[in-house]
């Protein structure tokens, strides 16, 4: 078996022959092999390494279950090419500052970024400098220049939507994500687009913005009953924000969902967490982190790659 044989097999497998890959796993068992990553990295220019670029604060990178089920599946899909993935949270602009620079410096081979805020100059600086890169959700104000995976936002809202007024409830609420996000504008369209369509008059005093956090929810509900006590029922872009609003909702007196029904959105752990269980909109996560990893693998390989969007899914429990 030649050297340049098994340097392929070890490089990814290309132009080598079954035969050849069964004899190179074979003595890679019976010797104990295992790379040298430090001795690769200087001969390849590679850090065979990813960054998870997380631009929000600590405190809701542990109270949001979201960023933890996005870390784990990209960390499954990344470990099946042997690839470590470094969590990074870039929280100020200090942070960003420092961690664009320690990337662009070739730490790492690519960045699956996570939370991009409207005018958050990271995405366009990792581009500009030729980094792979792949956002979660499509960031706003850099059109396709940018790859991105992302649940079908607009879709899944207008679904929970329509459930909502198949109850027969015709005064519903929105507690709505940051409106900087992808995910907050996109969910608010599909709730508007549906009222509309239903023939439902446009009643600002029922739409709240939220800020995906339980507190935050519980503030936002609290305001929608001062403005609109005769709501019926309330559709909250998290699942997060939902526990708050079920919270709040209780503490007034209201019954879920007799009083008024809420929904939610993602399909989180904190759908099942709460009493009565959240009906809700999944969001695909598995999928997600499996199309982030593969599209930034390709980058990474010098492909281009684009947007994907997938599709969601009506969760029915007891709340709505």
């Amino acid at each position: 078996m030649s050297r340049g044989t098994v340097s392929r097999f070890l490089n990814g497998g290309h132009y080598v022959s079954p035969a050849a890959r069964r004899s190179v796993e074979s003595a890679i068992r019976k010797t104990g092999y295992v790379v040298n990553r430090h001795a690769r990295s200087l001969s390849t220019g590679r850090s065979d390494s990813v960054a998870f670029l997380l631009t929000e604060p600590q405190e809701k990178f542990f109270e949001d279950p979201n960023f933890n089920i996005l870390l784990r599946g990209c960390t499954e899909h990344l470990a099946r090419h042997d690839i470590p993935l470094l969590l990074m949270l870039a929280a100020s602009d200090d942070d960003r500052r420092r961690l664009t620079r320690y990337i662009t410096t070739g730490h790492v081979d690519g960045v699956l970024l996570v939370s991009s805020h409207s005018g958050d100059p990271v995405a366009a600086e990792l581009r500009d400098a030729g980094i792979p890169l792949v956002a979660c959700g499509k960031p706003m104000g850099l059109g396709t220049t940018v790859s991105y995976v992302a649940a079908d936002d607009r879709e899944g809202a207008r679904d929970m939507v329509r459930h909502l007024l198949g109850t027969g409830r015709r005064r519903i609420g929105m507690i709505t994500g940051p409106l900087d996000l992808p995910g907050g504008t996109d969910r608010l369209a599909g709730y508007r687009e549906v009222l509309a369509e239903a023939g439902v008059p446009h009643a600002p005093e029922l739409v709240a913005e939220g800020d995906y956090t339980r507190s935050g929810g519980e503030r936002a509900a609290r305001r929608l009953l001062e403005c609109a006590p005769d709501m019926e029922a309330v559709f909250v872009a998290s699942d997060l924000m939902a526990q708050g609003v079920v919270n709040a909702l209780q503490q007034s007196g209201r019954s879920v969902p007799d009083d008024i029904a809420v929904g939610g959105f993602d399909d989180s752990p904190a759908a099942t967490s709460v009493s009565p269980a959240l009906t809700t909109v999944r969001q695909p996560f598995d999928r997600i982190s499996a199309e982030m990893v593969r599209m930034l693998l390709a980058q990474i390989a010098g492909e281009d790659t684009a947007g994907v969007i997938l599709p969601t899914e009506l969760v029915v429990r007891d709340s709505a």
